[in-house]
């Protein structure tokens, strides 16, 4: 008897994933028959499997022949790409699927935007996927883009609910996901369980097939799981990497190529849970009224070499991401909490910047080496600051706070933006259920530590800068026009005034806030000035740091946890000829420790790629917070909380719990009666018989009505809803806008007939992370 080349492997409908390692694997041509067979697969299981491929080979996964189908190699004639980088206002992309071998980089494509007429799509960003014809033209491959699709996750991760009919449901754990989708294959998973999915087929009817069962939603860590999954970061490091990893720890160290700083007593301050120690500093007197000193950093860029397994991976996860339970790591950890970490009492590499801090508090020069230090100590913020306060800290530490109140007097006069943005710390307890939630403490050994970063982020640019060297800028551009004017308009609603026609600098908002005493007014206008603020990014042009009031920054001071750390590193290793003899016996170690040819010809396609990667790991740790607080407050619904209003829009308000954090929404259909008119100027809810007025800012008590922990979402009430008798917006004076009267327009707020859409929540501007 014959034996079957192919057996079957698994029986019902594979996944995308099974059948291109099928088609790899099978020692004979792999047609739509032998998938079918190869998986057990009869009568409609055969048609769904036929569509299946179709869609495969339309996304690029597969070649579209149906004798044999092969691994695609080239880019389809339709296919759906990943945009990776804008240029000058042109877009250029990737295919979505593509995951080449290191020979084979995917191709790029210049994305044909319509400028006008029908079909036009909106500007596309970085990030987004469209479903695009592809050319090759002499000038290179083109795609025409036919739609614009979701985000590969978008509503692809849900709780399995099950109906009174024995129907599978996927209840989407995105809040901005409103419906359910049926479940076509429920993969084992059970009613309650935690799943990922894909689609079934094309359209919304065809539902869902489950391809992963993640577990309980709310058991210990899943939260952080959610955002982990739904955002595709990577969390998980390749064999070859945590190998290449290995070797490169064991590197040792040229005593005789480094300066030799481990008489110093440089010490290392940071959180007390904190594992990864990237950064110390030291100073002492320098006799004339200054400062010499010292800030140390983890000289990662000796351990991780470009084109290295190491380095490709670092590249594409483009930062660490911390959630309250667990960090996913930029680098593996045998690197980023063991041999690059500046441990106490261990001879650690290090880039050293040396400054010389003059008595009114600025940096007269700065000058790097390659280091071997070894920390006197690593120091919880808490425990440098209780030792200062009682008194009897040691010499080394009242030195650094000396110090540092020069180079806070020359902050001060350089007048950065102050902001009172309080962070929210999630404590939990050794079997990972929640604490306590409470707003982090800041004290002044947090601003010892961040102030002397700051002075060498500023130094490793102007270094960089004097080379004439490529230099990855941190640049937070000054707000635009169009916010200025809706600032402007908005303050003039509160009967204050902001002229345009002035310098905009960060003193004139903190002046404006130091003029407010009331302090329900004071947090309207923060607010206000918090959404008018454009978003840090990182670049290879110099547009200045406008929230720290300076000319040139870069970011230095972290490279185990930020890749655009690293890449200041390499250049100052090029500018400044710091590279290290490469130790014998490691063949597969790079030679080169400096920028790799590609970055240091152009840089801003690896500068898009980590300010998208930022942006990816912000939301996912904000949204884990979210589903944290939510999960905390579940067991409140129906209290009354002392809330604050963050923002309005024409379906309703968000609040937040004072002291707490949360943002939950409060229907302007829950309101009363009565109608109730959204001012856009004024940013406001005004309820037309009333006068009662609800705008960012104000203060007031609600009632939590829900607290859903797997979206992170809550919705809240007025205690009491009474047509009229609410109580005025406090001290704030009303609009200064004439009386209004029927609105003009499809405007029904008080039937709440408007869907709520996007939050809209201001950027942070501050960096991401403990340090700037």
């Amino acid at each position: 008897m014959k034996s079957n080349p192919n057996p079957p492997r698994h029986h019902g409908m594979p996944t995308r994933e099974q059948v291109i390692d099928f088609i790899q694997s099978s020692p004979t041509p792999a047609g739509k028959r032998e998938i079918a067979k190869a998986f057990g697969l009869k009568g409609q299981e055969k048609i769904a499997l036929k569509a299946l491929l179709k869609d495969m080979a339309e996304e690029g996964l597969i070649d579209g022949r149906k004798t044999a189908y092969h691994r695609m190699g080239g880019v389809p004639k339709v296919t759906v790409l990943r945009v990776l980088e804008i240029d000058d206002g042109d877009a250029y992309a990737i295919p979505d699927a593509w995951s080449p071998d290191d020979a084979s980089p995917p191709p790029r494509l210049k994305i044909v935007e319509k400028k006008k007429g029908p079909g036009r799509m909106p500007a596309l960003k970085l990030g987004d996927r469209v479903l695009a014809r592809t050319e090759e033209t002499q000038r290179g491959w083109l795609a025409h883009p036919m739609k614009k699709l979701p985000a590969r996750t978008e509503g692809l991760m849900g709780v399995v609910e099950i109906d009174k009919t024995g129907k599978g449901w996927l209840a989407p754990v995105d809040k901005k996901i409103r419906n359910s989708s049926p479940i076509s294959d429920l993969g084992g998973a059970e009613a309650g369980q935690l799943v990922v999915a894909e689609p079934a087929g094309r359209g919304p009817r065809a539902g869902v097939r489950v391809v992963e069962v993640l577990g309980d939603p709310l058991a210990p860590k899943s939260f952080s799981m959610i955002a982990i999954a739904k955002h595709g970061i990577p969390h998980i490091f390749p064999d070859e990497v945590l190998a290449e990893a290995q070797r490169a720890a064991k590197m040792p160290l040229s005593e005789d190529a480094r300066e030799d700083l481990r008489a110093l007593p440089i010490v290392a301050i940071d959180p007390a849970d904190a594992r990864d120690h990237d950064d110390a500093i030291w100073a002492e007197p320098d006799g004339e009224g200054g400062f010499r000193a010292i800030v140390a950093i983890a000289d990662v860029s000796f351990y991780v070499r470009p084109t290295s397994q190491i380095d490709r991976e670092a590249r594409k996860r483009g930062n660490s991401a911390y959630f309250p339970d667990r960090v996913v790591p930029m680098l593996p950890e045998v690197l980023s909490a063991d041999v690059c970490s500046l441990k106490q009492g261990e001879d650690r590499a290090a880039m050293a910047c040396h400054l010389r801090i003059s008595p009114e508090g600025k940096v007269t020069s700065f000058r790097f080496t390659r280091a071997l230090v070894r920390i006197a100590g690593n120091i919880a913020y808490e425990d440098a600051q209780a030792q200062m306060d009682a008194g009897d800290a040691p010499e080394h530490l009242v030195h650094l706070w000396e110090a540092w109140k020069l180079l806070a007097a020359a902050r001060h006069a350089r007048d950065p933006l102050e902001l009172e943005l309080p962070e929210r710390q999630v404590r939990l307890d050794e079997q990972g259920r929640i604490a306590e939630i409470a707003i982090r403490e800041r004290l002044d050994a947090h601003r010892v530590v961040e102030d002397f970063m700051i002075a060498a982020n500023v130094a490793a640019a102007k270094a960089l800068e004097a080379k004439t060297a490529p230099v990855v800028y941190r640049v937070h551009e000054p707000p635009s026009r169009e916010k200025l004017i809706a600032l402007r308009d908005y303050l003039d609603t509160m009967g204050r005034k902001l002229a345009l026609g002035q310098v905009i600098t960060p003193g004139l908002f903190n002046r404006m806030l130091k003029d407010v005493t009331d302090e329900a007014e004071k947090a309207q206008v923060m607010e206000a000035v918090l959404r008018s603020q454009t978003q840090a990014y990182y670049g290879p042009r110099n547009a200045g740091h406008f929230g720290l009031a300076l000319g040139s920054y870069a970011h230095f001071t972290s490279p185990i946890r930020r890749y655009a750390d690293l890449l200041v590193h390499r250049a100052l290793v090029d500018a400044y000829k710091l590279e290290q003899p490469k130790p014998p016996h490691n063949a597969n170690i790079p030679e080169h420790s400096g920028l790799s040819d590609r970055d240091r010809e152009d840089l801003g396609k690896v500068s898009d790629a980590i300010s998208a990667a930022e942006r990816r790991a912000m939301e996912a740790e904000r949204e884990t917070i979210d589903r944290y607080v939510a999960a905390w407050l579940a067991g409140r619904v129906g209290e009354v909380f002392e809330t604050r209003i963050t923002g309005v829009q024409k379906f309703g308000f968000f609040a937040t719990i004072v002291g707490l954090g949360g943002d939950g929404l409060v229907p302007v259909s829950t309101l009363g009666a009565e109608h109730f008119f959204y001012e856009e100027a004024g940013q406001t809810l005004t309820g037309k018989d009333s006068g009662t007025s609800y705008g960012p800012g104000d203060r007031l008590k609600l009632r939590l009505a829900e607290a859903n922990p797997l979206t992170g979402a809550l919705k809240f009430e007025l205690p009491e809803v009474q047509t009229g008798g609410i109580e005025p917006r406090g001290n704030r004076p009303p609009p200064r806008s004439k009386p209004r009267g029927k609105p003009k327009g499809p405007r029904k707020d008080a039937q709440g007939k408007h869907e709520v859409g996007k939050r809209g929540r201001p950027g942070n501007i501050r960096h991401q992370g403990r340090k700037r």
